[in-house]
């Protein structure tokens, strides 16, 4: 009996075995998305941070082909396309230290792009370098599991700088008065709110999260109160 019962688990193990390794059906039906073990070691809060991640990376990949369509005299100072810039930011690992952004990041860079003496490329200075920032909040991370945890002071201070990098893009000059990146509409052009609605996109996603975050850890969150004009960027820790 004993022996009867071993060689029938081991058919039915087989058998299980076998259907794992069959070829799917060529029904049109719904299927699910097979299971991994690294899906197993994520948790729901870590799935909505990768989204979060991920929509804002995509907002600001849209940015940056708007802002190069605004302002091709920017993309003429780089080596690269509009494309080979996009993809070298978005697209492959590094490590943010870009010679044509004299190897700064996050603020730094931000700050550059903005600065009337700097002579590159504005347009990937100022989006690396928001870019830069927001992963900084995220832990330079796209993909979160189990024991990865978040900042939500982070988060919250990252829309902070979103909203007076955006202020600081409308409205920095140059000597003559010209705009050092062309964004909103100026005087006598159509208007265009496409700008305002992308930053808006970006500030929304990071506050959202920072409140999911802060009600998942209990962490509270320390809000800062300033005048837009004369706002300071605020730190990341």
């Amino acid at each position: 009996m004993r022996r009867a019962a071993a060689s029938t688990k081991g058919l039915v193990a087989l058998l299980l075995l076998a259907s794992c390794a069959s070829p799917p059906d060529n029904d049109q039906g719904p299927r699910q998305q097979p299971y991994t073990v690294r899906s197993l070691a994520k948790n729901d809060i870590g799935r909505v941070l990768e989204v979060h991640v991920r929509e804002s990376r995509g907002y600001l990949r849209e940015l940056m082909g708007k802002l190069y369509r605004r302002n091709p005299r920017e993309l003429a100072k780089s080596a690269y396309s509009a494309e080979e810039n996009a993809r070298r930011l978005f697209d492959v690992r590094h490590d943010w230290q870009f010679a044509d952004v004299d190897c700064r990041d996050g603020l730094a860079a931000v700050r550059l792009s903005l600065s009337p003496e700097y002579e590159g490329d504005r347009v990937f200075a100022f989006v690396a370098g928001l870019d830069s920032m927001i992963m900084q909040a995220y832990g330079q991370k796209t993909e979160f599991f189990i024991f990865d945890k978040v900042d939500p002071q982070n988060l919250y201070n990252s829309a902070r700088n979103i909203e007076i990098a955006a202020w600081k893009l409308r409205n920095e000059r140059d000597a003559a008065g010209r705009p050092l990146i062309y964004s909103v509409s100026l005087e006598g052009e159509p208007v265009n709110l496409s700008y305002e609605r992308l930053f808006g996109k970006l500030i929304g996603l990071q506050d959202t999260m920072a409140i999911i975050v802060e009600g998942k850890t209990g962490r509270v969150i320390t809000k800062v109160v300033q005048r837009i004009a004369t706002a300071a960027f605020l730190p990341l820790l």
